[in-house]
């Protein structure tokens, strides 16, 4: 019986939209204890979150009392290649381009598999997973056989490179487990660490989030981009795909037909001057269910300023001293150091003027070091 519906299930994970189907065994994941030295080394920035719900990346049973099986389900995001930016542009990563939030997406079509499931099993008990509970699911999309760790820390699988979203079913109930995809495929290969702008790999297989592009436009929502890294940010304003767009494995990766996934006008690329206008309300109004809500108005906004900064175009002065207004201390700030890298000595003066009637002390460094940069040029 295990084996007939372990066969049906993944013809009905296909049927329903996903790229990979395999089953893993509900194990402790061998990447545990590596977790928890990456933990302890301090990589995972802010993401406090971690830490506290540790124990139960290791205990499975903690997400849902009784497990025996995971369904382990990928869904191929890769569309069009990315437009060339003009200067007031930001770039934003390629799986919120559609703006559709993908862990509605995923649960959709997770739905009618936990639906056989309970038809076949009425008593089963099943939980759909994507990427919010404490499952480290590359760890168990590898043992479920979907693909292998990459040097940049992705699951790459051969047939669809590394551009797709994971999703896991989680079931009381063993099924036929799939073989461990236990062989890597990198070879000597360095192009993701090489690319990476803030050198956020310290060793192949492992990634500093303190310095990844990601982290900084996503996770770090509550303090100012550290300096050192800003200019490293280029125009990323959420997200970064570089480690994946140089892997040779993404070269012929396919072209998803997903309606979900298709890129959406405004945000392949972001226009960064009217971002940077967006008040609470249209903020709230234009993302509320996107991927870019995640990163709340005051973050997006500072990474729209950084961007504007590093492109270097002038005729995004009049908003970056606008944005010096802002009630947000986030915004002021980098709007701040955004004017001290491409304007000219007339906007010294403006500069100053804010500095005597800025209170934050954060902001006041700031707008010190933008006066004392165009002073100095």
């Amino acid at each position: 019986m295990s084996e007939s519906i372990t066969s049906t299930l993944k013809q009905k994970a296909l049927d329903c939209g996903f790229d990979l189907v395999g089953i893993a065994p509900a194990v402790t994941p061998s990447g545990f204890h590596p977790f928890c030295e990456w933990l302890e080394n301090g990589f995972a920035g802010e993401m406090h979150y971690l830490e506290r719900r540790k124990e139960a990346y290791e205990r499975l049973d903690l997400v849902l009392d009784g497990v025996k099986s995971l369904v382990l389900l990928a869904v191929n995001y890769h569309t069009v290649e990315p437009p060339e930016l003009k200067p007031s542009e930001g770039r934003v990563s390629r799986y919120a381009w559609s703006g559709a939030d993908y862990h509605d997406v995923l649960r959709k079509k997770m739905k009618p598999l936990a639906d056989f499931l309970h038809s076949e099993i009425p008593d089963c008990k099943t939980r759909g997973v994507v990427d919010t509970a404490p499952v480290l699911e590359r760890d168990f999309a590898k043992l479920a056989g979907l693909g292998w760790f990459g040097k940049n820390t992705m699951l790459i699988n051969k047939h669809i490179g590394s551009w797709f979203f994971l999703a896991a079913l989680l079931v009381d109930f063993e099924l036929e487990y799939d073989q461990p995809h236990e062989s890597s495929h990198c070879g000597t290969c360095t192009r993701c660490l090489d690319a990476c702008p803030t050198d956020a790999f310290p060793e192949p297989h492992v990634l500093d989030a303190s310095k990844c592009i990601s982290y900084l436009t996503i996770e770090l929502r509550n303090a100012p981009v550290p300096i050192e890294l800003r200019d490293k940010m280029g125009e990323w304003v959420f997200g970064c795909d570089i480690c994946q767009d140089v892997c040779p494995w993404n070269r012929k990766a396919p072209i998803s037909l997903e309606p979900a996934f298709q890129p959406t006008t405004g945000l392949s690329p972001v226009n960064a001057i009217q971002l940077l206008q967006t008040d609470d309300a249209q903020f709230k109004q234009r993302f509320k269910d996107t991927p870019l809500y995640r990163t709340d108005r005051a973050a997006l906004l500072r990474n729209a300023a950084i961007a504007l900064g590093n492109a270097g175009d002038r005729a995004a002065i009049p908003v970056l001293v606008e944005s010096l207004k802002d009630s947000e201390a986030l915004i002021r700030g980098a709007a701040a150091w955004a004017l001290g890298k491409i304007a000219g000595g007339e906007t010294v003066k403006v500069l100053e003027l804010t500095l005597n009637g800025e209170a934050n002390s954060e902001v006041q460094e700031e707008l010190t070091t933008a006066i004392q940069k165009l002073c100095e040029t």
